[in-house]
């Protein structure tokens, strides 16, 4: 029994204005060559046959045409709904493409009995049992309640899903005894051990996602743990449009979309997933088929400099830009087939059938044609506000067959501050820790006194020791640290000023520590001090609401 599982086509998605017809047309004609190649007895397509609930008149086209050329291969097809598919527009031709060996299950709603198929082999015999779980619809599976928390709802959610995935699974295990029964009547020459294999439009938890896919339950679940799996001999997944194992296994996979949805993916390889079983084991046997790439996509980032130079370097754009037409005839994806066909018609049986193992293999080497442009995404590196970075970079592509999808503007991030660069919490730090990293922004070349340190850490240590806000050895200490504080503050100013009178440029960002004693966040603001007021004023240190400090 060998079965292809794929997911995600999202048929009809306009990428930034551009169709992707050409790409899937591509994919679904090298598709059913894999399927002829490889002799496949079923194909899984977990969620997400649409881009949207309304898809173009040519992403229906291509789908139904692509179910009728299926036909022709003693394959049975299952459909499952995704998150993007509409239940309605699934379930228009649902009653027709039954009669065209193929399953179509749009919802969850309705007979488990439904969701339960039996999977044939070419010859038509019994081979696997599927549980057919589309995108689970938390309205499909749940009631809400009044009064439940997000927690509570997050947890319903998941027991519900796990609750159906063990429903169906009984269903299957049942299906799957009174197959082998029949088996068992008709002789050994049938007999063969019967997988159950299960499906799934959802986030795993621990998977890595692209920008191109969407969050399912929005507020409530977040991730899918796969424990709540059934024990099926092989689990087909989508939604997630990276091809991965989920939680380290080999028998749960998401196979991802076959072609990139969007450019954070081009880095990715696509691919089918391949899963056979042998006549006496339902262990899965697993391989992937790579799925080439059907339109040039590039993502080029850096600052301009580095940008001319990688649009000059690059071979897909230099490829893209040649007039050639024998290059052109030679590279194009598909283009010899007519070619091929005619060879083919004088081949022998076993002389086609290894023609189109190698058709298949060609078509994944050669991908794309020298006539497309080449869509770009560009990601400039620069501090300067250029008013005319559009036309500049288009001007880098004169001449060239590129076309710019998406140009976006980088900013290098620069460190101004302690909690910049450190990414952390005012809460997070200690008295020491603030002041030790407030000198560091100074110009001072002198460590901090020892009588600085023994204050510091006095402080530290009497931190966790409660005591009266108001007795004399607390307000004693910290009169100290104001005074320890004020005093190296002002060596700042008098560095500064000596600064001043060498001629050198200095910038300082001193400025008071002031926190509101009603704040439950103890956050620190500074506010630039005005001039008139005494040295002692304008670095005046105001007492902090320390939470459990007894400050």
């Amino acid at each position: 029994m060998k079965i292809l599982h794929t997911s995600d086509w999202h048929l009809g998605q306009s990428f930034f204005t551009k169709s992707r017809k050409k790409e899937h047309a591509a994919f679904l004609k090298w598709f059913l060559q894999q399927v002829e190649a490889h002799q496949i007895d079923a194909i899984i397509v977990a969620g997400d046959v649409f881009d949207t609930g309304t898809p173009p008149s040519y992403a229906r086209e291509l789908y139904h045409a692509f179910i009728g050329e299926l036909q022709s291969k003693q394959c049975t097809l299952v459909v499952l709904g995704g998150n993007h598919d509409s239940v309605s527009v699934l379930n228009e031709s649902k009653a027709l493409l039954k009669y065209l060996n193929s399953h179509v299950i749009a919802s969850t709603y309705g007979e488990l009995s439904e969701q339960v198929i039996a999977l044939n082999d070419r010859k038509g015999q019994p081979r696997a049992v599927l549980c057919a779980v589309p995108f689970i619809r938390p309205r499909d599976v749940l009631i809400s309640e009044a009064g439940q928390s997000a927690t509570d709802k997050r947890q319903a959610l998941g027991d519900a899903i796990k609750q159906h995935y063990a429903s169906l699974y009984n269903e299957a295990s049942s299906l799957r005894t009174s197959l082998e029964e029949e088996q068992g009547k008709e002789g050994s020459e049938n007999s063969a051990a019967i997988p159950i294999i299960a499906t799934g439009h959802l986030t795993a938890l621990g998977v890595s996602q692209s920008e191109s896919v969407r969050d399912i339950y929005i507020g409530t679940l977040e991730g899918f743990d796969a424990t709540g799996f059934p024990p099926a001999d092989y689990i087909a997944l989508g939604h997630i449009h990276r091809p991965q194992k989920v939680a380290k296994t080999e028998h749960i996979r998401y196979s991802g979309s076959p072609i990139p949805l969007s450019f954070d993916e081009l880095n990715t390889q696509k691919q089918v997933v391949l899963v056979s079983f042998d006549t006496e084991s339902t262990t899965p046997i697993i391989s992937t088929l790579p799925v080439p790439r059907f339109q040039a996509m590039e993502v080029i980032k850096g600052d301009l400099k580095a940008i001319e130079e990688a649009i000059n370097k690059s071979e897909a754009i230099r490829f893209a830009s040649q007039i050639d037409d024998d290059v052109n005839t030679k590279s194009a994806p598909l283009a010899s087939d007519k070619a091929m066909s005619t060879k083919d018609k004088a081949l022998s049986a076993a002389d086609q059938a290894l023609s189109a193992a190698d058709q298949a293999h060609s078509a994944t080497e050669q991908t794309f044609s020298a006539k497309d442009p080449v869509w770009l995404c560009i990601e400039v590196e620069t501090e300067d506000y250029l008013t005319d970075l559009q036309q500049r970079i288009q001007s880098l592509l004169e001449g060239k067959n590129a076309e710019i999808l998406q140009l976006k503007r980088k900013r290098k991030r620069t460190v101004n501050s302690l909690t910049e660069k450190q990414n952390v919490q005012l809460s997070e730090l200690s008295v020491n820790e603030v002041f030790e990293a407030r000198l560091a922004l100074e110009a001072i070349n002198d460590d901090p006194s020892r009588e600085t340190e023994d204050a510091l850490s006095e402080n530290e240590s009497c931190a966790d020791v409660a005591e009266d806000p108001g007795s004399e050895k607390t307000l004693s200490r910290i009169n100290r640290i104001r005074q320890l504080f004020n005093k190296a503050v002002e060596r700042v100013h008098i560095n500064d000023e000596d600064a001043e009178v060498l001629g050198e440029t200095s910038k300082s960002n001193t400025a008071g520590y002031n926190s509101d004693k009603t704040s439950s966040q103890n956050e620190s603001d500074v506010s630039p001090t005005s001039t008139g007021e005494s040295e002692q004023d304008q670095y005046r240190v105001h007492k902090q609401d320390h939470k459990g400090k007894g400050e």
